[in-house]
């Protein structure tokens, strides 16, 4: 590793390596991307339907947990966060979902002129490479291919008639019509998972006016005269190493603010309180912390047709055995193959629920929740307004930053998630579901309101 660069890029996840490749494309610019984790080369990174598995998995995960949740009875939520080459999007679970038009056009509307909609429609066309071809909406030479999915059970297409019978406008491309139902786009290609890292990075691993290095986690930016000149490392004992230009954090939404604050950029009073140095008094930094809750409507299913026995082994090993030969079977797909976004009232601009179908009965984790067959719907809350924050625990850069989500501190976003459920019971009513459907397993019939 050389002492001087142009660009410093602190996390080699979805943001940073993306960075890597566009500022590198001019030979002359000398590019350092750090990331703390190693490279991605575990197998749980690239078959997709052992995303579970990578997701809170030692090293490639931070493993973060927020602080116990006051009005989740105390519950500590996990906080998965990718530390790995290509970051979060190398353990995440490979649904390709924009945001809707509305929330870039406000972006604009409070003065960010350049983030409408209309001026990122190219972006996002330019990024992508889509299966369905490129049109209005879609591009089609981009570095990242996006795949609609082959439905790998018939009950998916189940889930999308029912959808229409309970009322729901159906969709042929969900990133283009933002609202409906319809089969939910993938970062998957022939069977892999397609990250930041093996879409933006390994194709221009060649350049020789590139340096990645993993392993190496950033403990400060080093700030003279009021601008970022370098970094600290914790491996070589505090080595810096400079940037002639700038440097560009690319930590995600809780690492970067937790840098900066080691920094010395963040609320003063509670810089002091952890003897670091203020840099500026920036209270705003970790405030406004807001995450998009989630609750599960689980059924047994009355049919042999789920995929919940593929859970359990051998029948796993055999998925897996066959992923390995062929890059095919049910270990190329996510199971995200179905969903929607819903508005739970017609006076609302826009969705503010999404539900994902999946033909199987699993908690997060990836465990069977129910036994024989089952299928779910994930409920999602897309604008909640609960707000936490995000502290310091001490001055050590290997210490976690205390999270807390505040998830439901709002009453609203409970109402809300409570209007979720019910559109998903109604989905899950309809006679499309009639001949699959047993009894609910979670919420359970009994749970009838928000609280």
């Amino acid at each position: 590793m050389a002492t001087t660069y142009d660009y410093i890029i602190v996390g080699a996840g979805s943001a940073g390596c993306v960075l890597a490749n566009r500022l590198s494309a001019d030979p002359s610019i000398r590019v350092l991307l750090l990331e703390a984790g190693p490279r991605d080369r575990s197998l749980f990174i690239h078959m997709p339907a052992a995303f579970t598995h990578a997701i809170s998995r030692k090293p490639i995960d931070w493993g973060y947990f927020a602080e116990p949740e006051p009005h989740l009875d105390g519950h500590r939520e996990a906080c998965p966060r990718g530390k790995v080459l290509g970051g979060s999007s190398s353990i995440n679970s490979m649904a390709f979902v924009r945001g809707h038009p509305l929330d870039y056009d406000h972006w604009a509307e409070t003065g960010l002129r350049d983030w409408s909609f209309a001026c990122c429609l190219p972006y996002f066309k330019r990024m992508e490479t889509f299966s369905g071809g490129p049109d209005a909406f879609r591009g089609g030479s981009g570095p990242l291919n996006v795949t609609q999915p082959v439905f790998t059970s018939p009950l998916n297409q189940i889930f999308l008639e029912a959808a229409g019978e309970a009322g729901f406008p159906l969709s042929g491309d969900t990133n283009g019509a933002r609202e409906g139902f319809g089969a939910i786009d993938q970062t998957i290609h022939r069977g892999r998972r397609v990250s930041t890292a093996t879409a933006y990075v390994r194709p221009i691993s060649s350049r020789a006016n590139l340096e990645v290095r993993t392993g190496c986690q950033v403990t400060r930016v080093v700030i003279e005269n009021g601008r970022a000149v370098g970094v600290e490392l914790l491996q070589g004992a505090g080595k810096v190493v400079r940037a002639d230009r700038e440097v560009l954090l690319c930590g995600g939404a809780i690492n970067s603010p937790q840098l900066l604050m080691l920094s010395g950029i963040g609320g003063a009073d509670a810089l002091r309180r952890h003897d670091i140095a203020v840099v500026a008094d920036r209270p705003e930094v970790g405030r406004n912390l807001q995450d998009h809750i989630d609750v599960s409507v689980m059924y047994a299913c009355s049919q042999t047709v789920t995929q919940t026995p593929c859970l359990s082994y051998p029948r796993k090993a055999l998925i897996g055995i066959e992923w390995l030969l062929t890059r095919g079977g049910l270990a190329a797909t996510n199971h995200f193959e179905a969903a929607g976004c819903l508005r739970t009232d017609d006076k609302q601009a826009h969705p503010n629920i999404q539900v994902f179908f999946i033909p199987l009965a699993v908690s997060p984790d990836g465990k069977p929740l129910a036994s024989g067959h089952g299928y779910q719907a994930t409920v999602m809350l897309l604008r909640p307004r609960s707000r936490g924050d995000i502290t310091l625990h001490s001055a050590d850069p290997v210490k976690a930053p205390r999270l807390r989500f505040n998830y439901l501190g709002d009453s609203a976003d409970a109402a809300e998630l409570a209007d979720g459920v019910a559109a998903a019971r109604r989905i899950f009513s309809q006679p499309a579901f009639k001949p699959y459907q047993d009894h609910e397993v979670l919420p359970g019939a009994q749970i009838t309101t928000a609280d």
